[in-house]
């Protein structure tokens, strides 16, 4: 049995050998989280662990002992959204959505990194999300329309 942090919520998990985090988080209704390889190729299964990206599918849930691990869910509070998905969908950077919210996370970690990050820091840190669909022009606008906001406040 181990404890950590998900989305706020101190949790505890039975250890079975070899469950990844994407298999719990899965188990316990975490949709947000997708898959995409076992190899964590896609950055569709990003979350956060003590903010920085991983991919869940790489992580075993018995490393994660008084970790604080976030998943997209955390971003948002019953009919209030994170002004970080609000940009995109105002830029229409949403398209089919299997994407996002690894998307989503990977600028949030950065957002927290670094004070004044670049377009090209945006790029680099959306380079470990795979898209299809957006060719990553609108994502990157919506990602850098957030930061400019968040760091002229």
């Amino acid at each position: 049995m181990i404890q950590f942090q998900l989305n706020g919520t101190l949790t505890e998990a039975q250890v079975r050998s070899g469950t990844t985090l994407f298999d719990f988080l899965r188990e316990k209704g975490f949709f947000s989280v997708k898959y995409g390889s076992d190899k964590g190729e896609t950055g569709a299964d990003t979350v956060l662990v003590d903010g920085k990206i991983m991919n869940a599918s790489l992580i075993l849930i018995h490393t994660l002992e008084g970790k604080y691990i976030e998943t997209v869910e955390s971003f948002s509070h019953g009919q209030d959204i994170h002004p970080l998905q609000d940009a995109f969908i105002e830029e229409g950077a949403i398209q089919c959505g299997y994407c996002t919210p690894g998307m989503v996370l990977a600028i949030e970690s950065l957002a927290r990194e670094k004070e004044n990050p670049t377009e090209s820091d945006v790029k680099d840190v959306l380079a470990g999300v795979y898209c299809r669909c957006t060719g990553y022009v609108k994502p990157v606008i919506a990602a850098t329309n957030y930061l400019t906001t968040k760091n002229a406040k």
